[in-house]
């Protein structure tokens, strides 16, 4: 994998934690780690994370907590909880799906260049990113990166015949 001088910042929600153990999500989201630790992406958690893995087998919470001193941990901060009720309002997600929103809210504060997500029904979703990304432009936010670790994961690159 080529070394890039400056690591991408991304958020990772709760589901990429739990694909590492499911059959179909587990290549890309271990690949997605493993670039983690090599350097390739900055990592940002967030209690969120911490809190929904709390009930999740031990590896997955092994997995969380390996990664803490390579992250940074984003706060719940005033910022995030009123882009998060932005969403809300907006309509984007009803509140009982409210955590996550608060994930891409805390995505966007952190000013994190993408999330990465296996939520394909309220984050990782066509019809939802664009109004996310609307809600935060209109706030002075930039646009965030919404997609699969399958999508942002470095892939090697074929020798090239000279």
């Amino acid at each position: 994998m080529r070394e890039l001088g400056k690591s991408i910042r991304v958020y990772a929600d709760t589901s990429v934690y739990g694909g590492v153990l499911d059959e179909e999500f587990a290549g890309p989201s271990r690949t997605f780690f493993e670039q983690v630790r090599a350097g390739y992406f900055r990592l940002v958690l967030s209690p969120v994370v911490r809190d929904e893995l709390g009930a999740a087998p031990e590896r997955i919470q092994s997995l969380f907590r390996e990664m803490l001193p390579r992250a940074e941990v984003a706060d719940v901060s005033e910022e995030a909880v009123r882009l998060h009720q932005a969403y809300l309002e907006a309509a984007i997600l009803v509140p009982k799906w409210e955590a996550d929103a608060l994930h891409v809210a805390l995505a966007t504060v952190s000013q994190c260049r993408v999330l990465v997500s296996w939520n394909f029904k309220h984050i990782v979703n066509f019809q939802k990113i664009p109004l996310y990304n609307g809600v935060n432009l209109a706030r002075g936010y930039g646009v965030l990166g919404i997609h699969t670790p399958q999508e942002v994961i470095a892939y090697e690159e074929p020798e090239e015949n000279l």
